[in-house]
């Protein structure tokens, strides 16, 4: 069995040049990492959860298990949640791993139940009121200069003292980055719970919780209560005992006996010639419609302001 993680930053360079893109992207690095020890111990924190996961948007087609990528129900403007009520979101919009990911489960990828439950055992002081939702921008400058901050502010509002951040796709995994750094020179401490290694390391943060898992599963595994139980108490450990930035745990947790599904995840030599040239054309369409909808929302498309060097590949 093959027990060293996929390598997302060289498998998405390596995808996107089979589509065609010969810009690749150049992924968010930083040397120095922000530390915010926690300040209170978890039974009297206050704990917030940050998703890139999108609120289900009736009309605007398939949205579920089984359902393409949908550029339609992206969203590029942090949103809000209400933690008493629950929530119907889902990662239909994003590079998740379809193939082996099941989006049946949304415990998979938003710990809200499971936060809950940890709250109601005592493990946990208290639910942060809102749950915040965290926009994919390949433009990390508008992550850092518009994002993050509102995310940095509404949770000093909400008096917030610690915060889970899980993403699902590749730059899910670098925006979510992005926003825990922020975070933790806010004084918030902060441990994402991550199914891609490599891209989050990169980055630098402060807490790693590592699931080697397909991506879209970060919290868990579906339908498996005692898995994302376990996740989600690995992660709250790890926000008690990390000694200093750049802490790196794995959960021992195991998605197959085997380690095929490693393999197919954007592995253009497993595709033939027309699959890739359909693929190539599907990505283009969901680009020019991804586009349309960040001006729609944004007033101007963000991405358009990358150094070249940073455009690279839709992904």
């Amino acid at each position: 069995m093959d027990s060293s993680p996929i390598p997302y930053m060289a498998r998405t360079r390596a995808w996107y040049l089979a589509l065609g893109y010969d810009n690749p992207y150049v992924w968010a690095h930083y040397a120095d990492v922000p530390f915010a020890p926690l300040k209170k111990p978890l039974a009297k924190s206050r704990v917030a959860i940050v998703t890139t996961a999108a609120p289900f948007q009736p009309g605007k087609g398939e949205q579920g298990p089984g359902a393409p990528y949908n550029a339609a129900v992206k969203f590029y403007r942090v949103y809000t949640g209400d933690t008493a009520r629950d929530h119907d979101l889902r990662i239909a919009h994003v590079g998740i791993d379809r193939k082996h990911a099941d989006l049946a489960d949304s415990g998979c990828w938003f710990p809200l139940p499971a936060l809950r439950r940890a709250v109601a055992a005592g493990r946990v002081g208290e639910l942060a009121p809102r749950f915040f939702g965290a926009p994919t921008n390949r433009s990390q400058r508008h992550t850092l200069e518009v994002d993050a901050p509102e995310i940095v502010a509404g949770c000093l509002v909400d008096g917030v003292d610690a915060v889970l951040l899980v993403p699902n796709c590749p730059i899910c995994h670098q925006t979510l980055s992005l926003v825990a750094r922020r975070l933790e020179a806010a004084g918030i401490a902060t441990v994402v719970l991550g199914a891609a290694k490599d891209i989050v390391e990169h980055a630098g943060v402060p807490r790693l919780l590592f699931s080697d898992f397909p991506l879209g599963n970060a919290a868990g595994k579906p339908r498996d209560a005692a898995s994302q139980a376990q996740t989600l108490e690995l992660a709250l450990r790890l926000l008690e005992s990390a000694p200093a930035p750049r802490t790196t745990v794995q959960s021992p947790q195991r998605w197959s006996a085997g380690s095929d599904w490693k393999l197919d995840y954007a592995n253009p030599g497993r595709l033939s010639a027309e699959e890739l040239a359909r693929r190539r054309a599907e990505a283009e369409a969901v680009r020019v419609e991804a586009r349309a909808l960040r001006v729609a929302t944004l007033g101007s498309d963000p991405e358009e302001a990358l150094p070249r060097h940073k455009q690279g590949n839709p992904a």
